[in-house]
């Protein structure tokens, strides 16, 4: 069975057992009497056995050599043994615990009470004068230890050589895995593996870079070697699943090992971090999907806390877009710093209603507004300032799709240009103390009108700045993974639909980041702005769009041109091969965190840019056929 083939048969079959077998889910604190009351023979029936077998074997194996006092003793203490026995049976709990799951804690509970019910024989027997041969105690003790695990282990001794000839006949009925890690974590997922019996899991083989385990079995699963092993261990395996189980590994080791797994076409899963193993939380239940922003290859993005606290926590603080993904993301990110109220404005409901019900249940003290407006409705966004008087803006509405903008025009400046005027407009008027607007890296020589209307926008943003006491800034970032209108989901819906993926051209590369860390850097430049600043994120490396779609394709458990084929359809109208963080007159300083950079500000004339907007904004009011001529004298950059 090839590795790919087993890599679909994967994604069909569940891991766990029937949707009623999950039902059925052990209640741990609640033990059957009947299997107490079973238990309890048992444990009898290993009392007389170890009593009886301890004089067998004190007398040589043989009966008829066991002297007659010392069974007429014996049928003395029997009864008041029985009784001591299960008494020190209670008190370790022994007939609590759930031996399905039971570990080395319920093996040194029983010999501590084996050896507790031994030891109070000995001075029982002194005592009462019913004296035993002194090897006969320590027989005792050794047989009541083994019976008793033997009766309590039993049924995962059973369980594990079942595993073993399933293994070896090749009868198995579960998944294949492969664990990559041999360390604490490996470890945990292999017991769960072993002792939970809805899991449809079997751990095949280990890889671990180590050399020194290579050859060794961990938990009776061999340890086959390093990295280089992933594909042939694969193939001699079967494996359907691997299981990604070093949270410890740098970002470069995990790439580097998930290029590989990659390949294989199996189902990837990871534990999500490092926090997991610390906290001893590791289960294949915590387990997640590998995405793709796991092939990236990007160091994790710190931002300093305290001051995004410091700025934000007891503050006021409107997002406009906050339905959005950038929006919405903020205002989770937000609401987890205290502030005094946060007011979500956005003019789609569903979005709305989504991050307003998102937030109530996450965090129900928060003091939240969700209003419905449109950024360009002056008297709107004026009402809205005047009741709440916010103290911070972050303004992510804007219409950012290239082509649909490119289509009209008119709409891309009436939104994002008089949009954001007069928005900011209003958080002059009441006292805004700070401003950020979300800008993109498509506004550094702009080939298309939705990058063009962004620079606009920024230029708006400084000519503000210089004549208003607040803070008006701007964040300039690349593309996002995961946000709406972006090339993931559209690829995951194309794979899911069977292909092809299209592909705009084969040498087409964007700059990445996921949202969670935009955003936690945009928050961070707004802890920094002072005003008029153009703030840059460090983006890392461009990636090639190709090359996303193949490792997603990949990551899906397909194989790229023989069950999804990648279409190149040819550069949209208004797209870049690549796109430019910064324009050649803008040089770069340097901010406390090294992920943030801030342009440095290009000047311009701002009467004239005042005179121009009202003209542009006159001629989208009377729809004019093309406005980029006009938005080509603002932004002398911008060729379309």
């Amino acid at each position: 069975m090839s590795g790919s083939g087993n890599g679909k048969a994967s994604r069909q079959a569940s891991i766990y057992g029937k949707a009623s077998d999950m039902d059925k889910t052990p209640k741990f604190l609640k033990i059957p009497a009947s299997r107490i009351i079973a238990l309890v023979l048992l444990d009898i029936m290993s009392i007389m056995a170890a009593s009886f077998g301890a004089l067998y074997i004190r007398f040589e194996f043989s009966f008829g050599s066991i002297d007659r006092l010392y069974l007429e003793r014996m049928e003395h203490i029997l009864v008041p043994m029985i009784l001591i026995t299960l008494f020190f049976q209670v008190i370790w709990k022994l007939y609590k615990s759930v031996w399905r799951y039971a570990s080395a804690n319920e093996l040194i509970n029983v010999v501590l009470a084996a050896s507790c019910s031994s030891a109070v024989q000995v001075i029982f027997c002194d005592v009462t004068g019913q004296r035993m041969p002194k090897s006969y105690y320590v027989l005792f003790w050794f047989l009541l230890t083994v019976l008793i695990c033997g009766t309590r282990f039993g049924y995962r001794i059973l369980r594990i050589l079942n595993q073993k000839r399933t293994s070896i006949t090749g009868k198995s009925q579960g998944i294949n895995a492969m664990i990559i890690g041999a360390g604490a974590a490996g470890n945990m997922i292999l017991k769960e593996i072993e002792t939970s019996q809805y899991l449809n899991l079997q751990a095949k083989c280990i890889i671990d870079d180590q050399p020194g385990c290579h050859g060794k079995l961990l938990r009776g699963v061999p340890i086959v070697g390093g990295r280089e092993s992933i594909l042939d261990a694969v193939r001699q395996y079967g494996i359907d699943e691997i299981i990604f189980a070093i949270p410890s590994a740098g970002v470069q080791t995990r790439k580097e090992i998930l290029d590989i797994c990659k390949e294989s076409g199996c189902r990837l899963r990871t534990l999500p971090g490092m926090y997991q193993l610390i906290n001893g939380d590791v289960s294949v239940s915590k387990l997640k999907e590998v995405e793709i922003e796991d092939l990236l290859g990007r160091e994790p993005v710190e931002i300093n806390t305290e001051e995004v606290l410091g700025y934000v926590s007891g503050k006021v603080i409107m997002v406009t877009g906050g339905g959005g993904s950038i929006g919405s993301e903020l205002c989770r990110q937000i609401a987890a710093h205290s502030p005094k109220q946060l007011i979500v404005v956005d003019i789609y409901e569903n979005n709305a209603y989504e991050i307003q019900q998102e937030l109530l249940r996450k965090y129900p003290d928060l003091n939240l507004e969700v209003l419905i407006a449109s950024v360009r409705n002056t008297n709107r966004m004026n009402w809205i300032f005047s009741h709440y008087h916010p103290d911070i803006v972050y303004h992510a509405a804007a219409h950012k799709h290239v082509p649909l903008m490119e289509t009209s025009p008119n709409e891309a400046i009436k939104n994002n240009v008089f949009g954001t005027y007069k928005t900011a407009m209003a958080a002059d008027r009441y006292g805004v103390e700070k401003f950020v607007l979300i800008s993109t890296d498509k506004a550094v020589n702009p080939t298309n009108i939705m990058g063009a209307s962004k620079r606009i926008c920024e230029m708006v943003i400084q000519m503000m700045n210089q004549h208003s006491r607040t803070n008006f800034v701007a964040v300039r970032f690349g593309n996002v993974l995961g946000s709406n209108g972006s090339v993931i989901p559209l690829f995951k819906k194309q794979i899911a639909e069977g292909g092809p993926v299209t592909v705009t051209d084969p040498e087409i590369i964007r700059y990445f980041m996921t949202i969670p860390e935009a955003v936690s850097l945009v928050l961070q430049a707004g802890a920094y702005a002072r005003g008029g600043e153009i703030f840059v994120l460090d983006m890392g490396k461009p990636v090639r769009i190709l090359d996303l779609a193949t490792n997603l394709i990949k990551l899906s458990g397909y194989r790229v041109g023989e069950d999804i084929q990648i279409q190149f359809t040819g550069l949209r109208p208004g797209e870049k091969m690549y796109e430019e963080l910064l324009m050649d007159e803008e040089g770069l300083k340097k901010t406390a965190n090294k992920m943030i950079y801030i342009g440095k500000p290009i000047e311009f004339d701002e009467e004239k840019l005042k005179r121009q907007l009202d003209g542009l904004e006159k001629a989208v009011k009377q729809e004019t056929e093309d406005v980029r001529g006009l938005v080509r004298e603002i932004v002398k950059t911008y060729q379309p």
